[in-house]
C-alpha cells in the first residue's frame, strides 16, 4: 500500500533469476582502508586509474599509502578524460602493459573506473578496442579489477560494461561482457561527501535511471543452452534490488545534493547506486540510455544529465506495458493514486519532480538540440540494439520519434496517457 493509502496489484513477476557480481564487495564508512589486503590478493604490482582531482585528495593518499606499507608497487595514471575517448583508452592501456601489473585499481567516478576495466582488458587481450566493441566479445579473463566508487550513479564498480567515446562514430559505444566485471568493489560512502551537487546530482539521477529500466526491462525466457546476452532482461533478482535502490534513491538525492558535506545521504546513495548497478549489471537498461548515446556525443554534456532528462518521458511512452511495474515504484516513492494507472502515472510525476528539485534539465531545447537533429538522433539510438531491444515494448522508429519530440517541446500529453 503507497503512501496515499492506494492499492496496486504487484506485476507478476519474471520466473528466473540470474546475478554477475564482483566475488566481493565491501560497503560501509570506513571500508576504503581495507584496499591493501583486498588488493594484495592478486599479487604486487599495482596500477591504479584515479580521476585528477581524486589523486589530489587525502583518502587516496591515504589508500596509496596503505598498499606501499603492505609492500606493494603503486603506478598511478591520472589521465582520466570524462567520456573516455578511444585514443585515450588506447594510450593507457599501452602504459599499463609496459608496468605489467597484477591488479588494476579504478578509483573515482564511473570514467575511471571504466578506464580501469578498458585497461585490464588492453593489458590482457591486445588488440584494438574496437575489436570489442558490442556484446559478448571478450575472449577471456582480463587482469583483475578492483573498483572504488568516488561517486553514487555509475554502478560501474559492479557491471560488465564500460563506454568509450569513439570520433569513428556518432555516438558512445560500449564494451559489454561479463569479463569486464571487477574482481572486487569497495563501497566507501566517505569518498563521496563534499562533492559538488552538479556532480552530485548527474550521478545520482543516473543511479536512479538504471533502477528504473531494470525494472521495467523486457521479460525474456532464456534459452540456457546457449551463451546468453549480457543484458537478459527483468529477472527475479533485478526487480529486487532495482525496487529497493529506488525507495533508497528516492528519499536521499535532495538531500545529497543540497546538503553535500552530510554524510547519511551520501551512505543511503552509495547504497542505492550499489543496489542499482547490481540490478541493470544483469536486467540491463533501455531507452533512457538508448537515447542518451547520440544526445551526448552531440551535445557534449553529461551522461547522468542525459538520462535523468530522457527518464519521465521514457517511463510515459511505456506507460501501457509496464504500468504495474510503475505503480510499484510510486509505491517506494511514497506516492500512488487510487488505482493501478493512477499510481503509474504519479510515478511518472514524482520522478519529474525529483529532477527539477535537482537541476535536470526538462527538454532537449535547454541542452542546445535543434529540431532538424532529432532524426538522425533517432536513427542512432535505433542502433544501439543491446538497450532498444531491452525495453518492454519494440523499438520502433516511431516510438523513437514520439519520445524524443516531447522531450524537445517538454509536452508529455503526445505519449500515452
Amino acid at each position: 500500500m503507497s503512501s496515499s493509502g492506494a492499492v496496486s496489484t504487484p506485476t507478476v513477476e519474471s520466473p528466473f533469476g540470474m546475478l554477475r557480481l564482483p566475488g566481493n564487495i565491501s560497503f560501509g564508512v570506513g571500508a576504503i582502508a581495507s584496499i591493501a589486503e583486498v588488493t594484495a590478493v592478486f599479487g604486487r604490482r599495482v596500477f591504479v586509474c584515479v580521476d585528477p582531482f581524486i589523486a589530489t585528495t587525502k583518502s587516496y593518499r591515504q589508500a596509496v599509502q596503505s598498499m606501499a606499507a603492505a609492500g606493494l608497487t603503486v603506478e598511478t595514471f591520472t589521465d582520466v578524460v570524462p567520456e573516455l575517448p578511444v585514443g585515450d583508452v588506447q594510450a593507457a592501456g599501452g602504459v599499463a602493459r609496459r608496468f605489467a601489473p597484477d591488479v588494476i585499481v579504478g578509483f573515482g567516478g564511473g570514467s575511471a573506473m571504466d578506464l580501469a576495466k578498458l585497461v585490464a582488458l588492453l593489458v590482457s587481450h591486445d588488440a584494438p578496442l574496437a575489436t570489442f566493441y558490442g556484446e559478448n566479445r571478450v575472449p577471456g579473463p582480463a587482469v583483475p579489477v578492483v573498483a572504488v566508487p568516488t561517486t553514487a550513479g555509475t554502478g560501474s564498480e559492479v557491471t560488465p560494461v564500460a563506454v568509450v567515446s569513439d570520433p569513428d562514430r556518432e555516438l558512445k559505444v560500449g564494451v559489454s561482457s561479463p569479463w569486464l566485471i571487477p574482481q572486487r568493489a569497495i563501497v566507501d560512502p566517505v569518498l563521496g561527501v563534499g562533492a559538488p551537487p552538479p556532480v552530485t546530482a548527474y550521478a545520482g539521477i543516473d543511479a536512479l535511471v538504471h533502477a528504473v529500466e531494470s525494472f521495467t526491462a523486457a521479460r525474456r525466457e532464456p534459452t540456457w543452452d546457449e551463451v546468453l546476452p549480457v543484458f537478459v532482461g527483468r529477472n527475479r533478482f533485478s526487480s529486487l534490488l532495482a525496487l529497493e535502490a529506488i525507495r533508497t534513491i528516492g528519499g536521499s538525492l535532495r538531500a545529497a545534493v543540497n546538503e553535500p558535506d552530510e554524510l547519511s545521504p551520501r551512505v543511503a546513495m552509495a547504497w542505492g547506486s550499489l543496489l542499482a548497478g547490481m540490478a541493470f549489471g544483469t536486467g540491463g537498461t533501455h531507452l533512457s540510455h538508448a537515447l542518451q548515446y547520440p544526445v551526448g556525443a552531440a551535445t557534449k554534456t553529461p551522461h547522468g544529465l542525459g538520462t535523468g532528462l530522457f527518464l519521465p518521458y521514457v517511463m510515459q511512452a511505456c506507460l501501457p506495458e509496464t504500468a504495474g511495474e510503475l505503480a510499484e515504484i510510486a509505491a517506494a516513492l511514497g506516492c500512488g493514486g487510487a488505482g493501478t494507472d493512477e499510481a503509474a502515472r504519479g510515478a511518472i510525476d514524482a520522478v519529474r519532480s525529483l529532477t527539477a528539485d535537482i537541476g535536470i534539465p526538462r527538454t532537449l531545447t535547454d541542452i542546445g538540440v535543434q529540431r532538424e537533429q532529432l532524426d538522425r538522433f533517432a536513427e542512432l539510438a535505433l542502433g544501439v540494439t543491446r538497450l532498444a531491444g531491452n525495453a518492454a515494448l519494440p523499438p520502433t522508429r516511431p516510438l523513437f520519434d514520439a519520445i524524443l519530440g516531447a522531450a524537445y517541446s517538454g509536452d508529455r500529453s503526445a505519449l500515452p496517457q
